[in-house]
């Protein structure tokens, strides 16, 4: 037998690691029943126009402290920004290691990044960002920005920045792009970067914002949301 192969017995496996998280019962799986009803709806409403893009880039954060590079990474390139700098061989194309210019990425390993932070990145990136916070920006606005990057494939790309612990999961922030909108239950489509915890989920507009009301106790200010597009040069 090719031991590579083999799965460890349940003795085996070490009970200081962790493989995944359940989902809080309020908010619903992709690729569950319920999830993929969820999406054909929406799909037929012409509401989840940004997720293919999206989808065709999406990454699994490299570490765990990297959801607001992993999510600047699938919007990026989504977005088909050139990043004028070569990743590997002759490639150019955004990667985790290449987001360091307003902060290293062992600052980032250790201390997480605030969304002024990631908007200063997205910045350097040459992304065009809008960077907004409650109270002063209210949920209708949120909601504006959400139909600019789930009804047109061209258009933003929506990144919140949240409370997990709010929202019913284990935690602190976290950022992740939004996939898609189904009108009718008033849900987004979290695309979790965090594919090692959580997967991709279904979760109510109004829970999502009061979520991103939580304070952020680096900055002490209210969480938010960002909107990302292409610079008008390369439209």
């Amino acid at each position: 037998m090719n031991n590579c192969m083999r799965s460890p017995s349940p003795a085996a496996r070490d009970e200081r690691t962790m493989y995944m998280r359940p989902l809080p019962a309020d908010l619903i799986s992709l690729g569950s029943p319920d999830g993929r009803k969820l999406f054909a709806e929406a799909l037929l409403d012409g509401t989840m126009e940004g997720y293919f893009k999206l989808a065709e880039q999406f990454h699994t954060q490299a570490d765990p402290a990297y959801c607001g590079l992993g999510s600047l990474v699938c919007a990026l390139n989504a977005l088909r920004i050139d990043p004028i700098r070569r990743w590997k061989g002759s490639w150019r194309w955004f990667s985790e290691e290449l987001l360091d210019c307003c902060k290293s990425l062992e600052d980032i390993r250790r201390f997480g990044l605030t969304l002024d932070e990631v908007a200063c990145l997205a910045r350097c990136s040459a992304a065009n960002v809008t960077a907004l916070r409650p109270p002063q920006a209210d949920i209708e606005l949120f909601r504006e920005h959400l139909n600019e990057a789930v009804e047109t494939d061209d258009g933003p790309v929506l990144i919140v920045n949240y409370s997990r612990g709010a929202v019913g999961q284990s935690g602190g922030g976290h950022f992740s792009p939004i996939g898609g909108y189904h009108a009718a239950t008033a849900q987004v489509l979290v695309l979790d970067t965090a594919r090692f915890k959580y997967p991709p989920h279904w979760m109510p507009v109004d829970v999502l914002f009061r979520a991103m009301q939580e304070q952020d106790p680096e900055t002490h200010r209210p969480r938010g949301w960002l909107l990302l597009q292409r610079p008008p040069a390369e439209a």
